[in-house]
Order: C-alpha cells, then structure tokens, then sequence
C-alpha cells in the first residue's frame, strides 16, 4: 500500500498488514526467557522486576499506537534493544541509575538551577568545556542543557536540529567520546547533562532518508510520501505554517522521491512517520544509545507535531503521549537515571498533558517548558499590571505531583506571545491587540519602551509576530549601559533580577540562557556568519564574552551583578524546601494590580513569593503572610524581617522580589 493511500484516512495508519487480532497479555520475564538466559543472577533479577513493574505501561501505549497490528511483537522489539542496552551499560551508570530510583524526585529538589547554551559558542568545543565548569559551579549549575551537537546537515541547519547522524558528535565540537568524557566530568561536579532528540524529523541527508530516495520502500515508509497534492492539499487546509517567511507551507517536492513530502519546518528537514512501528523501534534504540553516553535528560524537541491527522493542526495529537510513554518505559527499563523534557511550546490548555494526564499519569515527560510563565513574565513587565497573568497561571490545571516545570526567562528561541483570547478577555483585554502590543513593545517600537528586541518572522496575514531578544537588551539594560544611563542601567538590574526570580521561585527548575548571566546585549554582528543571515534569533545566541566573565564577582561592574544577583537566586534556592516542585501553588487573586504573589504550601511550611513588577512603590497586606501560617514573616533573598505599618501594609519598592517564609530560629524575631 502506497504512503498516499494510506493517508487518505482521516488518522495515521499503521504501515505493517493489520493481524486478525492483537495479544491481550504483554511480554514477560518468562516470555523474554532466551533474552535473559545469558545474564549474571543480579542482571536478570534487575531486569525481571523492572519488566514487572512497566511492561504494562509499553504495551498500553503500544496498543494506541498501533491498534490493528502485533502489539506483543513490537514489544518484544523493542525490550530487546532495552536488555542489550542494559547490558552493556557502564558501572558508574547503573549505580547513577541506583540512586536515581532511590530518590525519584531529583529534579524537583529545590537545588535544582539550570543553564543552557552551545558548547561552541560557550566553550569553543568539548574537551574546553570542562575547562570552563568553575563558571558553571559559581553560579550553582546543577543541570546543563547543551544545545543540538549531534552531527547536522552542512550548511543551513535550524541550529543543529537538522541531523544527519544521531549517533556522531559535530566534528568541529570533538567525537562521541569526548562528548562521553564530559558528561563524567559534569556528573562528578554535581551537574546533570542534557542533550536535544530531535523526534518530529530527520535531515533530507539523513541515512533513512538518503536510502529513501534511493528506492528502498522500508526507509520510503519512514516518511509521510504523496505522488501527488492530492492529500498534501487536504492537509494544508489545517495546518499552520511555522516558518512563514522562510518556510512556506508544509510539504515539498523531492525529485529523487518523486513524490511531495512532509516537511514542517524547513524543506531539508524531513518529517518521519510515527505511524510505522519501525520509527518508534529505531528512535527507541537512538534513546538508549544517548543513554548510555551519560545524558541524564533528553529534550524531546518538536514533540507536539510527531502525530499527523487529516483535518486538524497535526499538534497535541492523543498519540504523542502514547509515542513519549513507549519510549520513557523502554528508558525505565534499561536505564532509568535517564529523564524525559517535552519541548511543547503550545497554548496555555494544552501544556499540563505533557507531564502526564489521565492515563499518561507519571507515564510520559519529567518535565516540560512552561512557555506560559515566560510570556506572563514578559507581559507584567511592559504593562506593570498582573490582571492577566493571574487569570492566565490560575486558568492552568494543576501540575501532576511527579511533573516538573522548566522555568525560563528565555531560550534560545523567539519569543511567541502564546496568550490565550479567553484569559485575556477575562482580563479586560483583547487578545490580538495584546500581542501585537507586547511585539511593539519588545521591538522597541511603541512609545515609552524600554526594550530593544528584534521582530522575528512577522506574518501580517495573521498578525503573528515574534521578538528576539537577550534577556538584557528586552529589559532595556544593554541600551541603557551603552547610552551611559545609570538610572536606565539600575532600572534594568531591576527588571532581569525580578524577572529570573519570578522564574526561580515558581518551583520548577530555573534555567538560565547563557550569557544573560552577564547581561549580554544583543550582538550586533549576528548575521555576519554564514548561514545566520536570515535568523536574527542568532543575536541573543552570541559566544561567551570571557573577557566581560572574567568580572563576575565584581559588584562594581554591570556583569558582576548580574551574575552575583543570580548566584543569589540559585544559593537562596537551595535553602528552601517550599520551593521543591512538587509543593501546591496558588496565585493570589486579590492584591493590588501592580503586584503578583504567590503562595506554595509544603509540609516543611509555606513560602510566599511577591513581586512588585512596576517602577513605583507598591504595597502588600501583610495578613498574606500570616493567612499562608508565617507568624514572623521574612524576606530570605533579603534576608530581612518583614513588617507592615499601620495600616497592616508593608511597601515593596519598585521591581521588589521577596521569597516570604517563617523567619530561622537563629533570626531574631523581635
């Protein structure tokens, strides 16, 4: 059956001939009695508890994955590549894996700060990285996430998430084990690597897909193939296009394949097809492989898009749960130190099913991206009003106990104003004309603005129109340090503080984008290098300016305090149990519209987080404080008391962060 017949259902289906009937029983220990047979005692006794405990869970997935075909003989597939992987991992890994299981919740703990970047643009390659960890460790990194390595097409590559070789480290940044010999390093300094999978697609130079257009019909069947627009143009009647300017529509023309495929963000980057058991089969292989390397998390990139069905956006289809569950249980079983990142950058109602719902509970991601959170930020600081970020966070459904946001202030990324129309409205707003206000704001385009961004991949048909931007040119403080403001430069200190607060004190895991750490600006020459020229987003990616690090502990520079301010923020952190991410969270409604608090309860008691995201004084009731069950209210980033007058009101002054908890009994209380 050809690829275009088989897309003339409204759903994917499945490329292997249906069975008369799929097993009910999923794989046992007994069942995969030959694969086991050659294990030590200890190997097999791990290994048959493990398939105890999850083989359900894969077959469950498998089985809305693939309804009409040999559900038991994918699984067995797939826990092949799970006892071999097994196998053949290193001894410091299992133990890894040891204490992983023992403490489950590792990447909720309130030690957790992270920080992203590429290894290139941080360190030159990976054998300097590990020269460059002290910059890490001063700040309290203990999760890095580096950018796409993996070996790319040449030439234009969406920033390395065109790979050719998921298995091949870029030449330029050393070889797989070099990239092995890091990961050791950053475990022994108490820093967890994370590395992209790139899941929805693959590079047009992909070995699948160069054996695609060479004729062979299994690796044509890893792809969504038409011979003509016939299903294309069905499709397009509902999707979206991501990359508009530079990427119109979804699909192109391959002479070689002679026929039209999927290609949702760029012609050279080839969507596969997760309808074909054998993609899930060669991903969950690639998994195990990065695994084994020493990556403790994988960003499963682009992972909202992997499903595709007729008469919808071909996003937040029911599979990909599915798709994510099969793959996190064969990680569970074979290495289960390794987590899963949902990189979902979708609306608000949407996001909270990515760490687990319903019958994906604890099945599916570890943590996810709160894209939410980053634009609220974004929007109290141009407005000086929190009316929609309160009914926005208080509109999301509650966070699964085991689920862990990723907290950001940006990425590496454009900034998307993704703002639901029915919060807004609840708001007092309009949405359309909020989010093209935020875009002229961060492009520096509306009177009054402070911001210096740059418009990325404006589409005046729907008014979509995206910012770019370090953290320090959209708060106004690169401008303002040019210019020789000092007034401009404190009120921009203010504003990245209080923004990487919010962030830090949400509770899930802060990361922090490299070099806003610093206070980087915009760089100015970013469409100089080859292939840039077209994607202004490579201003806020700039390399590392080591001469400007080199004053990191020094107060009397801009650097200094904007490095040291978050050094605060990651050592505060540690300190407070509230701020583990599995404590309830509740926007407060009812104070004042220039102010935000938030109240997280844990058993080891309560932290109030109020933010004064205004440039005037502001104030707050102090009965927040005793409501939450502080009876001698601090501020622990200040480190001071808090007290109200006599109204009952204590003053925040402009841009204030302060973390309210019980005052430590070494603190006087008077």
């Amino acid at each position: 059956m050809s690829q275009g017949a088989r897309d003339v259902m409204p759903t994917s289906e499945p490329t292997s001939e249906p069975t008369s009937e799929s097993p009910s029983e999923p794989p046992t220990a007994e069942s995969l009695g030959s694969l086991l047979a050659g294990l030590d005692q200890a190997d097999r006794e791990t290994l048959e508890l493990r398939l105890e405990r999850w083989s359900d869970d894969l077959v469950a997935a498998l089985r809305v994955l693939y309804p009409e075909q040999d559900v038991s003989a994918i699984a067995v597939r797939l826990l092949e590549r799970a006892v071999e992987a097994h196998s053949a991992r290193p001894h410091e890994l299992r133990r890894l894996d040891q204490r992983r299981l023992l403490r489950p919740d590792w990447l909720q703990q309130p030690e957790m700060f992270g920080y992203a970047c590429y290894a290139d643009r941080f360190a030159g390659d990976l054998r300097s990285f590990g020269e460059r960890l002290d910059h890490l460790r001063d700040l309290g990194v203990t999760y890095l996430h580096l950018m796409p390595l993996l070996q790319p097409r040449e030439g234009d590559n969406d920033g390395g998430y065109a790979v050719q070789d998921y298995r091949t480290v870029r030449p330029d940044l050393g070889d797989v084990d070099d990239l092995r010999a890091l990961a050791s390093d950053l475990r022994a300094n108490g820093i967890s690597l994370v590395l992209d999978l790139v899941l929805n697609h693959v590079a047009r130079e992909h070995e699948w897909a160069r054996r695609a257009r060479a004729g062979e019909s299994r690796y044509r069947d890893y792809f969504h193939v038409y011979p003509d627009r016939v299903m294309p143009d069905a499709y397009e009647r509902t999707l979206p296009e991501i990359f508009p300017d530079f990427a119109p529509g979804n699909f192109t023309w391959d002479d070689e394949l002679a026929g039209w495929v999927w290609t949702t963000f760029n012609e050279w980057q080839w969507d596969v097809n997760w309808s074909n058991p054998d993609v899930l089969v060669e991903y969950a292989d690639i998994v195990l492989y990065l695994a084994n390397l020493g990556v403790e998390v994988l960003r499963l990139d682009a992972i909202a898009f992997t499903w595709k069905r007729l008469g919808t956006n071909c996003q937040n289809q029911p599979e990909v749960h599915a798709v994510t569950q099969a793959l996190r249980t064969v990680a569970r079983i074979a290495c289960p130190a390794l987590a899963f990142k949902a990189e979902a950058i979708v609306g608000p109602r949407d996001l909270v099913q990515y760490l687990g719902q319903g019958e994906h509970a604890g099945r599916v991601s570890d943590i996810a991206y709160h894209n939410s959170l980053m634009v609220q930020v974004w929007s109290m600081l141009a407005t000086g009003s929190t009316g929609l970020t309160k009914r926005a966070l208080t509109a999301l459904p509650p966070t699964p106990p085991s689920g862990t946001w990723i907290c950001y202030v940006r990425c590496h990324d454009d900034i998307g104003w993704a703002i639901d129309d029915g919060d807004a409205a609840a708001a007092g707003l309009d949405g359309y004309a909020h989010r093209r206000f935020l875009s002229d704001w961060y492009a520096g385009d509306h009177p009054g603005s402070w911001a210096h961004g740059l418009v990325f991949q404006h589409n005046p048909a729907t008014g979509d129109k995206r910012i770019s931007g370090t953290a320090a040119s959209l708060a106004g403080l690169s401008d303002a340090a040019e210019r020789g403001d000092a007034t401009g430069v404190g009120l921009g200190l203010a504003r990245v503080f209080l923004a990487h607060a919010v962030v830090a004190g949400w509770g899930g895991i802060p990361v922090v984008w490299s070099g806003d750490e610093l206070g980087m600006p915009n760089d100015p020459h970013w469409a100089q290098e080859p292939g840039h020229e077209d994607d202004n987003r490579w201003a806020h990616r700039g390399r590392i300016d080591w001469a400007l690090a080199s004053h990191r502990a020094d107060l009397g520079t801009t650097a200094g305090k904007v490095f040291q301010g978050l050094r605060h923020l990651a050592a505060v952190r540690r300190t407070l149990p509230q701020l583990h991410a599995s404590a309830q969270t509740r926007v407060v409604l009812d104070t004042d519209d220039g102010v935000l608090a938030i109240v997280r309860t844990h058993p080891s008691g309560s932290i109030v987080c109020v933010y004064n995201v205004t440039p005037s004084w502001q104030t707050v009731p102090v009965h927040l404080f005793s409501d939450a069950g502080i009876t001698h209210a601090h501020d622990a980033l200040g480190g001071h008391p808090v007290f109200g007058d006599a109204r009952g009101l204590a003053s925040l002054s402009p841009y204030a962060a302060w973390w309210v908890v019980e005052a430590p009994a070494d603190v006087s209380r008077a």
